[in-house]
């Protein structure tokens, strides 16, 4: 049976009228509690792509959740950003004030405008990661956040005056910044969960080289990985950069390197056809990789093998 389309909200307006809430208090900026919203919603969402930013901290919550293509289970603290226009769906049982806690902003980009965190907001890759990346926050970081959201709130229920946007944008800001800070925290003391996925990148690589895919297609994409991996490329890049110091790139290379390095120490092939094999067009190209990584040339690097 085929899905129904998503439905756009295109407004903060109309998804307060969809889910049952007073009319914002500021047509660019929402700020509610999970507690208070109605359960169940004036019009349960199904699949829904918002046109603005969403900011949601579930401290519980025990529906699936489908953002884009991948579905996860959340059942508490976790910060999930959503960026515009991204397809985001919820299913199972209905939930109740007691069951669902937590934090959401909404924030158009049109309060952005002429700002200068319209462009840095570019730079929060988290807006691309999948549902299964979000950010697991403890309990001294989410009392962080709550702060800086509950002081949001309180200047979207103050009356505006020239200051409101501003004061907004900077705690908008700030939220942003302290996402950024925790998601670094995330990289580096789930150590186990990210070594594990080191070892399944390292296989998934070295079974595309052994298949004999590199003369044909080239080297493997970097989407090409990150969707075997269930994560989104940026994410994948990121956890990498903290593991190994590489991005995504830069770690395909390195194993091209290393296989070529294998060839040029225990075979008799040319240089030339090293390169063709690893899927270059030039071998040129294969030499100025080869030696920005070993700082010898292949040929270079053959000789020191030879008595």
């Amino acid at each position: 049976m085929t899905s129904p389309p998503p439905v756009h909200i295109t407004t903060i307006a109309d998804y307060h009228r969809r889910l049952g809430l007073p009319p914002p208090a500021h047509p660019l900026v929402s700020v509610s509690r999970f507690e208070d919203m109605p359960f169940p919603p004036a019009q349960p969402l199904g699949a829904v792509v918002h046109h603005f930013y969403s900011i949601a901290l579930k401290k519980t919550f025990h529906a699936r959740l489908k953002y884009g293509q991948q579905e996860v289970d959340f059942t508490e603290g976790v910060l999930l950003c959503m960026a515009p226009r991204q397809l985001l769906a919820i299913e199972g049982p209905p939930e109740t004030p007691a069951s669902h806690r937590g934090w959401l902003l909404l924030v158009h980009p049109d309060l952005l405008l002429h700002s200068p965190l319209a462009k840095k907001i570019r730079q929060y890759e988290f807006f691309d990661y999948k549902a299964n990346e979000a950010l697991h926050v403890s309990e001294a970081e989410q009392q962080v956040l709550v702060g800086i959201l509950a002081q949001i709130a309180h200047e979207y229920h103050t009356p505006p005056d020239k200051f409101s946007r501003d004061v907004m944008l900077a705690q908008f800001d700030l939220l942003l910044t302290y996402a950024e800070r925790f998601y670094q925290r995330q990289f580096h003391t789930r150590q186990a969960a990210n070594q594990q996925l080191l070892g399944r990148l390292e296989e998934l690589v070295q079974a595309y080289f052994a298949g004999g895919r590199l003369p044909i297609e080239g080297l493997p994409p970097v989407t090409y990985l990150a969707e075997a991996l269930h994560l989104s490329p940026n994410y994948l890049s990121r956890l990498l950069k903290s593991l190994t110091g590489q991005s995504t790139k830069q770690f395909i290379l390195g194993k091209v390197v290393e296989v070529a390095r294998e060839q040029l120490s225990t075979t008799t092939l040319t240089v030339s056809e090293i390169a063709y094999g690893l899927g270059f067009a030039h071998p040129q190209a294969f030499s100025k990789l080869f030696r920005s990584q070993t700082q010898v040339s292949p040929r270079q690097f053959r000789q020191s093998f030879l008595p």
